[in-house]
């Protein structure tokens, strides 16, 4: 197959702010550069933006990247974006020698001139365009969201001004930068009016949004301008929230909004103070308690996510058997676990690493068993309920409908799974009939208004 020049193909890896800052390049290349999206094999340009975040990301970005190097033809120009080209430049320029060029994370923009690099050297060898940006620079115009279907991912803010001791993001991505209200709302009302049924608001911590304009609690305010301007779109999610900022205007308005679903995705990390600390994340369990425990009394319908990590440098068998009660206590709705591992420049570095990685795999595995249990139960305690479902897939030949309900957030969490037909995107209702450990099984009722 003959490649096109003037022609492009980006791949992405790792999270929902990746598929953001992609379907940002390509807005930008279509616009500003009059280029044109292609299948990989005619590309002039192939970009895969990479994760960088923990090992296995990497592993999976680097083995992408590898793969296009090797299918590289005459003409065709493999870039490196994102995480993990900000991360490790020369190391990754030497791990993949068929990389031509590379961008960080901190201006998306960057691209743009690269190309003109590229496109003009007569030489073999690569270049990079990482000029030392100190924060995030966000493109006023250039849409900060991504659709999949009729669901979609919108991002308000990136970067991070925690210093969690095991993670690598603000040396990656900087300090916290927060989009303009003005271009959110903008981008939601073009969400609005291209019918997504679901906007999941996105950042590295959506509860900071607002701090670096000198705004507190700058997340409700946002939401109060938001909402209202978007009544087409019934679901707004919020994903991505930090222990001690869920503040209570933010409870008042899930309890009080139809359109900001009562879900919380909240990671804890930990459960027991010494290895909170030592993780230099907030220690005060009983926050976590008393809050959830309210915001359980206001909104009944609360459905929490959490995600903790094991087996870091401190976590005794003790440590871990608090974590263990907390999870029992606590009864989240959904919960992921991972084993740590040291990140290279971050504190916790300094800790290395003393538990054995059988250790770690198996108290992954004890928590998950025990939340298995707990999901389960809170699953089956749904049958005969009605909840409306965002239909994401069917099989008329069956009279199968795949979606969600507000219970679900996309790509993580379980799926319904629904007798009756429909068109991907219709909202309907659905009446639960059975349930398994993640997923629900039910049957149309009727469309939901």
């Amino acid at each position: 197959m003959k490649i096109e020049p003037g022609t492009f193909y980006i791949s992405t890896m790792g999270c929902a702010k990746n598929l953001v800052d992609s379907s940002s390049i390509e807005s930008l290349l279509l616009g500003q550069a009059s280029l044109k999206f292609a299948e990989p094999a005619q590309a002039e340009f192939i970009i895969v933006n990479t994760c960088g975040f923990i090992h296995d990301a990497r592993a999976e970005s680097i083995s992408e990247l590898e793969y296009f190097a090797r299918r590289k033809k005459r003409g065709q120009k493999l870039i490196a974006a994102g995480c993990l080209s900000q991360r490790y430049q020369e190391r990754l320029m030497e791990q993949v020698p068929g990389i031509d060029g590379m961008i960080g994370t901190r201006d998306l923009g960057d691209i743009l001139p690269l190309l003109a690099r590229l496109r003009e050297k007569t030489d073999a060898s690569p270049s990079t365009f990482i000029p030392e940006h100190e924060r995030i620079r966000f493109i006023s115009g250039l849409p900060g969201y991504t659709i999949q279907g009729r669901s979609s991912y919108l991002k308000i803010a990136d970067g991070c001004r925690r210093s969690c001791a095991f993670c690598a993001i603000p040396g990656i991505k900087g300090s916290l930068v927060s989009r303009r209200k003005e271009d959110i709302l903008s981008d939601a009302l073009a969400l609005q009016e291209a019918g997504m049924q679901e906007i999941n608001l996105i950042a590295q911590d959506v509860t900071d949004y607002g701090q670096d304009l000198g705004v507190q609690d700058g997340l409700p305010d946002l939401l109060e301008a938001l909402l209202p301007a978007i009544p087409k779109v019934p679901w707004v999610r919020l994903l991505y929230t930090f222990p001690g900022y869920i503040s209570e205007r933010l409870i008042d308005l899930m309890a009080g909004s139809r359109q900001l679903l009562p879900y919380l995705d909240i990671p804890l990390q930990h459960a027991d103070p010494e290895v909170l600390r030592a993780m230099r994340r907030p220690s005060d369990v009983d926050w976590v308690r008393k809050t959830i425990a309210k915001m359980r009394a206001r909104i009944p319908e609360l459905v929490i996510r959490t995600t903790l990590i094991v087996g870091f440098p401190n976590e005794t068998e003790e440590r871990f058997q608090t974590l263990l009660n907390f999870l029992r206590e606590m009864q989240f709705d959904h919960v992921g676990v991972f084993t740590y591992s040291p990140e290279e420049g971050t504190p916790a570095e300094e800790l290395a690493d003393p538990i054995p990685q059988a250790v770690k795999e198996a108290r992954r595995e004890e928590l998950m068993t025990l939340q298995a249990g707990i999901s389960l139960q809170k699953n089956q305690q749904l049958k005969h309920k009605i909840f409306s479902m965002l239909v994401e897939g069917t099989d008329p030949e069956h009279n199968i409908l795949v979606g969600r309900t507000y219970r679900d957030a996309p790509e993580i969490d379980g799926l319904m799974i629904a007798e009756g037909t429909a068109e991907i995107g219709d909202m309907l209702s659905v009446r639960v009939k059975g349930a398994m450990q993640h997923d629900l099984f039910g049957e149309v009722v009727q469309p939901s208004t």
